[in-house]
């Protein structure tokens, strides 16, 4: 067993939060050394950037800021690290971004892989040295740091140590939430981990789930009223699937669907099948005589309906509905959609609970124990995908390797 009492830090995660408060704090001049479990770091971050990596977004600041569910709490490290400052740090590296028309920012290679070169580039030209395949076990009775290799275990003693191991989503990738008993058992308060940005389960007729499960629905509008009263609608796109609905539609959606499954056991939102046709024309195109045609083929031809649509008003109405041209024009506009329980945490893009903002110094130290920083998704906090999670993410381990330089200098705030 190795003993290692070195007066460096210690960062724990190679996501983004734990890569960038190891740049912050390296480039203050302190030496770094980061861990991580995996055979590379970065791994969710490069999965999430297989599609193309959503970096930010560009909708005006303000609004932004709302998206998150404890906004208060995130403003002032998103302040210090705009969706602005974001791109400009991406630009540094040498990667190129654009605007697509959703108004997500994105490489302009699409790509992951570049960015995490050129970052891990100058972080290793900056002095971190990273160590994969190094699992944190949390702390012995002597209050060292206990991190598993393939050789055997370190008993780390470092002048400050940044906890940035994400959430309780992609157990395979790292995020496995381990650590939340670790921290509890130090009288650290941890919100339960569970299911955001994920699917929700509806309970489809075996026909639905054998012909149309991974049917994407395009060109949709979801509306659905929260537990305050307030209803939002959004156009996007969204997936059927075996257990029921998913995709980015249903993800911007997930907090208020979550929150509402927790006080009712059930939520219902409505999904407008043709958003770009008001009702009174589909009530008009649904009611034109059709002949000698099939229901199934009126409804393609005069209203744009057909399979996985088709399929869902089947799947929710009676036969005697289908048939009644003012109903079954109210439900392709707002046709209910009732989910029953969330898809498990190791299937979601992100988590919601972590560690509790009111345990956390201004510089997102824990308060029972000092020189222990936490960053990223370990907190509680939420966001939809987007490129809200990531932007957060970030401005949270700029954030808090900047407490990190304050405590080891002990002197102000330093932005890192």
């Amino acid at each position: 067993m190795n003993q290692n009492s070195a007066p460096g830090v210690v960062v724990i995660g190679g996501g983004p939060a734990g890569l960038m408060a190891a740049e912050v704090i390296s480039q203050a001049g302190y030496p770094v050394d980061l861990y991580d479990a995996m055979p590379s770091v970065g791994r969710k971050f490069l999965l999430a950037g297989i599609g193309g990596l959503n970096i930010t977004h560009s909708e005006a600041y303000e609004r932004f800021c709302t998206r998150f569910d404890k906004p208060a709490a995130l403003r002032p490290l998103l302040d210090r690290f705009t969706p602005e400052m974001l791109q400009a740090w991406v630009h540094g590296l040498g990667v190129e971004t654009f605007v697509g028309t959703s108004g997500r920012v994105f490489p302009k290679e699409m790509k992951a892989a570049p960015l995490l070169r050129a970052w891990l580039h100058r972080l290793r030209a900056g002095g971190v040295r990273i160590h994969v395949r190094h699992r944190w076990l949390g702390w012995d009775e002597a209050g060292a740091l206990r991190i598993a290799h393939p050789e055997g275990e370190l008993r780390l003693r470092p002048a400050a140590t940044v906890l940035a191991l994400g959430g309780g989503s992609w157990p395979r990738l790292g995020s496995d939430g381990a650590w939340a008993p670790w921290l509890g058992e130090r009288g650290v308060a941890v919100a339960p981990l569970e299911s955001a940005n994920c699917g929700f389960e509806v309970a489809w007729s075996a026909h639905l789930r054998d012909k149309f499960a991974g049917a994407p629905l395009k060109s949709v509008a979801l509306s659905f009223t929260d537990l305050a009263g307030h209803t939002e609608t959004r156009p996007g796109e969204l997936a059927l699937s075996a257990e029921g609905v998913e995709g980015s539609l249903i993800y911007a959606f997930s907090r208020p669907l979550r929150e509402t499954l927790k006080a009712r056991g059930h939520a219902t939102f409505t999904l407008d099948l043709a958003p770009g046709r008001d009702l009174a024309r589909v009530r008009a195109e649904v009611a034109h005589p059709r002949g000698s045609r099939s229901l199934s083929s009126h409804l393609q031809s005069r209203v744009g309906l057909k399979g996985a649509k088709l399929a869902l008003l089947h799947e929710c109405l009676s036969r005697e509905a289908m048939q009644d041209p003012e109903r079954l024009a109210q439900a392709i506009k707002a046709l209910p959609i009732t989910v029953h329980a969330t898809r498990p945490i190791a299937e979601a893009i992100s988590s919601a609970g972590g560690v509790c903002f009111d345990g956390l110094t201004p510089e997102h130290m824990l308060q029972g124990l000092p020189g222990v920083f936490v960053a990223g998704e370990m907190l509680d906090w939420d966001a939809p995908t987007g490129g809200y999670l990531l932007t957060a993410s970030m401005a949270s381990g700029r954030w808090t390797g900047a407490g990190v330089v304050a405590w080891c200098g002990g002197g102000a705030r330093s932005e890192g």
